[in-house]
């Protein structure tokens, strides 16, 4: 599309005139509110791994975009996300993660819910020992659900409610990790970890969606996996990546490895992929292993890194799953002093949104000629 607005405009150029997003996208609240609507209430976006919810009856409350939201696995084994709310006074409904028992109890006025959301009781709500009113219809007043889908274990959300299907919005992707469409197992507690940044989300995505900086910021793994080993994934509106042609597994003093996922074709015999699936969702894929990472932006200039790590097998070792996951770590905060020094640059009134390397940038220009359609197609309609 044609964007007008003038600090858009640029970014639609072709690679080597093409500039990027203006400092307020990084550092302005207004700038951040706009995007919680443009950017991730219309589309779908990460909220939180299905295994954060185990067992039945785990509830988990989260804050979403300042929104509160509530995933929970219900009575059927379901996986639900619903607005953290009781539908009488709007109080909140579970402050801290823990088990449902029976229902879902809101502490002010005791009006309680089934794990599947349905309004199942209103003590006193037809005055003193009368426990319904005419003009209460439970049928209408179960919680609010938010619309979600489970992907490689992600539960992504649609705020708007209006998006196309998940399959139909994510059809490159899932064709193109097709040979992953298997089960995959999270590694438990071990294997996961939070990264807090003092950086703007897109900063987060910018940086992980190109090996432009490999040599620089990440000598170890430059070392075996160079510049040059890598190659460029884009695809418009969708996602933007990298790949390597040289993966090494991970393996023990006596040459074990992580269990491969079963039926793989060739291309991963040495080959993995890193894609950024717009807005907030970063993915990886080995023979071997897999791992999700969650960007929940708290703010212009804050974002929590939620890292999750999978595996062919339910028991993988335990010493091996947690050098990866180590080893994981150490690459992630390699990335976190650039993408916050790329944030206190973003308060320098001179810099014009950058320029981008027709070699190098194409990930990351992909990425925010997204952005600037997104917000574009938003201020049309507002």
């Amino acid at each position: 599309m044609t964007v007008l607005d003038p600090d858009l405009a640029d970014i639609h150029k072709p690679t080597a005139r093409a500039r990027g997003l203006l400092n307020a996208h990084y550092i302005d609240t207004e700038k951040y509110d706009e995007e919680r609507d443009a950017l991730f209430g219309s589309g779908w976006a990460g909220l939180a791994v299905a295994s954060d919810v185990a067992d039945i009856g785990d509830a988990v409350p989260l804050t979403f975009l300042d929104i509160p939201l509530l995933l929970i696995r219900g009575r059927d084994d379901g996986v639900r996300v619903f607005q953290n709310i009781c539908r009488h006074r709007g109080m909140i409904l579970v402050d801290q993660p823990r088990k449902i028992e029976g229902a879902i109890r809101c502490p002010y006025h005791s009006w309680c819910y089934s794990t599947q959301g349905k309004l199942v009781a209103t003590p006193h709500v037809g005055g003193p020992g009368r426990n319904t009113h005419d003009e209460i219809d439970p049928d209408t007043l179960g919680l609010i659900e938010v619309r979600s889908h489970i992907w490689r274990d992600v539960v992504w959300i649609n705020l708007s409610g209006t998006a196309p299907a998940f399959e139909d919005a994510m059809s490159d992707i899932i064709t193109r990790w097709r040979d992953f469409d298997q089960p995959m197992y999270h590694g438990g507690a071990d294997s996961r970890f939070t990264l807090s940044v003092a950086a703007n989300w897109k900063l987060a995505v910018e940086n992980y969606c190109e090996s432009y900086h490999l040599p620089w910021v990440h000598p170890g793994l430059n070392s075996y996996s160079r510049l040059e080993d890598h190659y460029n994934i884009e695809q418009p509106g969708v996602f933007s990546g990298q790949g390597t042609l040289v993966y090494r597994q991970l393996k023990d003093e006596a040459g074990h490895s992580f269990e491969d996922f079963g039926g793989l074709g060739s291309k991963w015999d040495a080959g993995a992929e890193y894609l950024a699936i717009y807005p907030n969702v970063l993915l990886g894929v080995h023979r071997d292993h897999a791992f999700a990472i969650i960007l929940q932006p708290d703010g212009p200039n804050r974002t929590e890194e939620q890292v999750h790590l999978y595996y062919a097998t339910e028991t993988p070792d335990d010493t091996l799953r947690r050098r990866n996951a180590a080893q994981w770590k150490e690459v992630f905060e390699e990335d976190i002093f650039v993408v916050e020094g790329m944030q206190r640059g973003r308060r320098a009134p001179g810099f014009d949104g950058g320029r981008f390397s027709p070699a190098m940038d194409g990930p990351t220009l992909c990425f925010h000629q997204w952005a600037a359609a997104r917000l574009g197609a938003y201020r049309d309609r507002t």
